[in-house]
This record gives structure tokens, sequence and C-alpha cells, in this order.
């Protein structure tokens, strides 16, 4: 069982210490996001503020940023006087749901999405769907946290260019993505899944809607059924 109480050491901060040429804040949200990605954090854990001050080596500002911003995600929960912990696993239950709910929308929007893609919005799908850039990086945790927001840029782009902004609201306010991929941290969830985002992919460029709405039907199915293990 993981310590309740953040612990971050080298290992377990895929980015290493955190640099400032970008924004800050931006630098120490990325940090925390893997670890809570990989589970490096584990889900319920208490993350003390004074702790990530020492360990990333700057003020108590750019924390705090970060982690309003993960609040904002639902991966950080913030509770007066108390402070901050990671959000907790999601039950089999909310599992199932999340998934009923994907498996009602994201197929028909893929179908949808396809008579209104032209060569930009392609570029946009290809980029997006991570599979130019897999393999790039050495460290495993990192690229898992990393296809874990790509893949929600990816699905969302979709409901985008279905053009149902309630549709993509809806799935966005959910956060499907950034819980689902905490249940489970394996290479095998990525690899697969980036298997299937070219599958979407082929369908897109072929415009070939049924195709398309089979290959996301499939995708969403694929990774429910890795996911599961997860409740046993």
């Amino acid at each position: 069982m993981q310590n309740p109480d953040l612990t971050v050491d080298d290992e377990a901060r895929p980015t290493g210490r955190i640099q400032r040429a970008n924004s800050l804040a931006g630098d120490v949200y990325e940090a925390i996001f893997a670890q809570l990605m990989s589970l490096r954090i584990a889900p319920g854990s208490r993350i003390t503020v004074d702790n990530l001050v020492k360990e990333f080596n700057v003020s108590h500002t750019p924390i705090r940023e970060a982690l309003g911003r993960l609040e904002g995600e639902g991966l950080v929960v913030k509770t007066h006087l108390i402070g901050y912990r990671a959000a907790p696993q999601i039950t089999r239950r909310r599992f199932d749901e999340l998934y009923e709910l994907r498996l009602l929308l994201e197929p028909a929007a893929a179908a949808k999405a396809t008579a209104t893609l032209d060569d930009e919005r392609l570029a946009v799908l290809q980029e997006a769907a991570g599979v130019m850039a897999r393999r790039v990086g050495k460290d495993e945790r990192l690229r898992y946290s990393n296809f874990a927001r790509q893949d929600a840029i990816f699905h969302d782009k979709i409901v985008e260019f279905a053009q149902n902004e309630l549709i993509r609201e809806t799935l966005n306010h959910q956060h499907t993505h950034f819980h689902i991929f905490r249940l489970m941290y394996h290479s095998r969830v990525t690899e697969e899944a980036l298997d299937e985002h070219e599958a979407i992919l082929a369908a897109f460029s072929a415009g070939d809607p049924d195709a398309a709405e089979k290959a996301m039907r499939a995708h969403i199915e694929n990774s429910r059924d890795r996911l599961l293990p997860a409740f046993e």
C-alpha cells in the first residue's frame, strides 16, 4: 500500500527538478500531474504543499496555482482547514456509467465528424492521436501521463468536429480520460490504444463514417476491457 502522505523522490518525479524556462506553475503542474496519472501519488493520498515547496525548490505560489488547476480537472480535492488530497479512485459503478455514456455518444460523434474533416482537421487529429510521437522519450511514466492528456485531446477534437457542443461539454465535465487512466499504470494501455487511434484515423482519412463509428466503438470497448482488471 502506498504511503498516504506525498513523498516525492527522483524516481517518482519524471520531469526531474523543476525548470524555470517556461511557466513555473505550468512546470509544477506537469510534474504533479505525471505522478497522479502514474499512481506515484495514490488516489486519496494527502498532498502537502510544504513538501512540494521543499522538493521542487519553489515558492508556495506556483504550487498552489498548479494544485488549483488540478482541482479544476477533478484530480485533486481541497478540503477547508485540511488541505489537498488526490481525488479518490472512481468506483466500479462510476466506471460502468462513464463507459456507457461514452458508448452512447462517441461512436456517433465520430461518424458525424467524418463529414466535416478536411486536410487541416485531419492533420490536427493525427497530431492529437499521439501516434506520430509514440515511443518518444525514455521515461515510461512521463509518456503515460502525456498520453493520458493526448487521449483526452484526441477524443475532444473529434467531438468538436462533430459540431455538438452539448456532447462536448458533457464529456469534458466528467474528466473521463484523467480518471480512467488513473485506474491502472501499464504500457499496454498506451500501446494498444495507439493502435486503435490509428484505426480511427484510417477511417477518417478514407471518409468512411461507418468505419469511423465502428473503430471508435471498438476502441472504447477495448479500453473498458483493459481497465476492468483494476477492480479485481
